[in-house]
């Protein structure tokens, strides 16, 4: 069962991983220009949708896969875990089924409540959720070894645990801007390296697991 749970845990960790990668793409494609609407809010909350699934099945798996001395580390990771997961999967779906399909038909106004635009309601739900990330990645530093690839798995949370304030200045600042955007730039590299680096690490405990039988 305990290896089952490490395969799970790393082709999550993976699918994760491939769907930031390609959020991060379609978020530069359309600050670039190069996207416009529909297409470019479709293939942004449609990535950024993929990556919630993919990533919670990665945590938990991370969770079970800990030794039960760190386990309160890993089970509080796996708790923002899943407030990220309510809050943007909230926000990407009504943009997704409601506020798209209402901008196609013309009817905009009906739904200009539930856009995601600067400092709106989904906007906030968006923020919350990804400050939770943030704070995930913070509270799975402890349950992650100090010696070895773990050590680097470490240092690929904490770097994302630290690009989490930028992530709350773009979010919070009372005035947005695309320069601002940039700023949470890092954010681009450090979530999909600890997605993938946590992926690794959880392979690799499955062949210690494997091994030990």
């Amino acid at each position: 069962m305990t290896a089952n749970i490490g395969r799970v845990g790393y082709w999550s960790g993976l699918a994760a991983f491939t769907a930031t990668v390609a959020y991060d793409v379609v978020q530069l494609l359309q600050v670039g220009g190069v996207l416009r609407f529909p297409a470019d809010e479709m293939l942004i909350y449609g990535t950024s949708l993929c990556i919630v699934v993919p990533f919670i099945l990665e945590m938990l798996a991370f969770h079970h896969l800990t030794a039960p001395e760190k386990r309160f580390w890993s089970h509080a990771a796996l708790i923002f875990t899943t407030v990220y997961a309510v809050f943007v999967t909230a926000n990407y779906v009504v943009q997704l089924a409601t506020v798209i399909p209402a901008k196609l038909a013309g009817a905009r106004e009906v739904t200009r409540i539930l856009e995601q635009t600067p400092h709106s309601l989904f906007w906030d739900f968006d923020a919350v959720g990804y400050v939770s990330m943030g704070l995930a990645s913070l509270f799975a530093v402890p349950a992650v070894g100090k010696i070895g690839f773990e050590r680097w798995v470490r240092l690929a949370l904490i770097a994302n645990a630290l690009v989490t304030p930028l992530i709350g200045i773009v979010y919070f600042r009372p005035t947005f801007s695309t320069r601002l955007l940039l700023l949470g730039l890092p954010w681009a590299i450090t979530a999909p390296l600890f997605m993938l680096m946590l992926a690794i690490m959880l392979g690799r405990r499955q062949q210690t697991v494997t091994a030990d039988r």
